[in-house]
């Protein structure tokens, strides 16, 4: 059997193709290298958002012991955060009582 050679033409279309595998293979590469620093992204993501609600949590618990210290100091009412001014509930007045039809008589 003899030897026999590729024209130009075709060599340069081997080596066309070897050097689109490449590319796609290094395409693939970088693509992955991106989805792994969107997966940290989206894992540092997630632990801010851990973290904020941990701290809205704890805020609402300082706010409901606040409210309840000043409940128990100045009683219930509305307090205009702006002026600092704080204006007392009205209080509930007992109603009177009725007579009973014995106690009239």
């Amino acid at each position: 059997m003899s030897e026999i050679k590729f024209t130009d033409e075709e060599l340069k279309s081997l080596t066309d193709v070897q050097e689109s595998y490449q590319n796609i293979q290094m395409r693939m590469g970088n693509l992955k290298m991106q989805q792994i620093q969107h997966e940290k992204a989206g894992d540092q993501l997630e632990n801010l958002e851990e973290s904020l609600l941990d701290e809205l949590s704890n805020l609402q618990d300082s706010e409901q012991q606040l409210a309840q210290n000043f409940n128990e100091k100045y009683g219930q009412g509305q307090l205009n955060p702006k002026t600092g001014v704080f204006t007392p509930a009205p209080k509930k007045e007992e109603a009177p009582k009725k007579e009973s039809p014995k106690e009239s008589k």
